[in-house]
């Protein structure tokens, strides 16, 4: 019976990471789809705001699932990417705030 029972959990949280992963993967993705659509609307090149909150969100999910996973070259690649999505954010917030104060 406990046998059952711990390879039941053991199923189930295999299960869960991968579809963390794959909820990860798909966030990460979509920011492509996001950047694209907004460039053929403006008809230039244009990163939205959304491209950087499903980088953030999509990297996030992805380093968790990496450090899960206890790759030390996913989790460097990962938290890396989620620093500059991070500081891409800040970047845009000062910039607004600036523009805000000064107009």
């Amino acid at each position: 019976m406990s046998v059952d029972i711990d390879l039941w959990l053991f199923s189930f949280t295999l299960t869960t990471w991968i579809a963390i992963g794959f909820v990860g993967q798909a966030m990460f993705s979509l920011r492509f789809i996001v950047q694209w659509l907004s460039s053929e609307k403006h008809r230039r090149s244009y990163i939205p705001m959304a491209f950087w909150y499903f980088s953030l969100a999509g990297g996030s999910i992805l380093l968790a699932y990496a450090i899960h996973r206890q790759d030390p070259v996913f989790i460097v690649g990962q938290a890396f990417g989620v620093f500059i999505y991070l500081r891409n954010l800040q970047l845009i917030f000062r910039e607004r705030k600036a523009a805000t104060a000064g107009g």
